[in-house]
């Protein structure tokens, strides 16, 4: 297990509970560098949306939380946010929430010279998806060509 794993496991961990007791759901934890500064970070939602309300708590709680077990080395900032309209399907959960809904699918390479696709979540496994395409076709990902999958948003 890399040392980033490890931070976002135990992350999960600390952030259950904390999750359970308000009836918020952990959608994500990840460890990440941008520039020069770590960041550990929190992506929380509720029925009905998360306010900064919501991520101070979480955050407040969680900060000693941190200083207490103090696992991740060297420093870093950690942060609690919403995970916004655009987010990923990572996790099982995220994937049975949407079947029925329009996706949107990235993939690595070219299929069929496209790399976008958009159609409704018609099923999924641990290793593939199926989206049901405007012409009512259905097409299936491997999800080790997929680079992106998440909601389809119209503004």
């Amino acid at each position: 297990m890399s040392r980033r794993e490890f931070y976002e496991q135990e992350t999960e961990k600390l952030l259950e509970p904390i999750m359970d007791e308000y009836g918020f759901e952990l959608v994500d934890v990840e460890y990440v560098k941008e520039g020069s500064n770590w960041y550990l970070r929190a992506y929380i939602d509720k029925e009905g949306g998360i306010t900064v309300d919501d991520c101070e708590l979480v955050s407040r709680r969680m900060s000693v939380l941190l200083d207490e077990k103090d696992y991740v080395e060297g420093s870093y900032i950690f942060e609690v946010s919403s995970p916004g309209l655009g987010r990923p399907l990572k996790k099982e959960k995220d994937y049975a929430r949407s079947v029925g809904k329009e996706i949107e699918v990235r993939t690595y390479r070219a299929i069929d010279k496209e790399k976008e696709f958009y159609g409704v979540l018609d099923s999924y496994d641990d290793k593939a998806v199926t989206i049901e395409m405007e012409d009512g076709a259905k097409k299936t990902f491997e999800k080790s060509e997929i680079a992106l999958i998440r909601l389809a948003f119209d503004f």
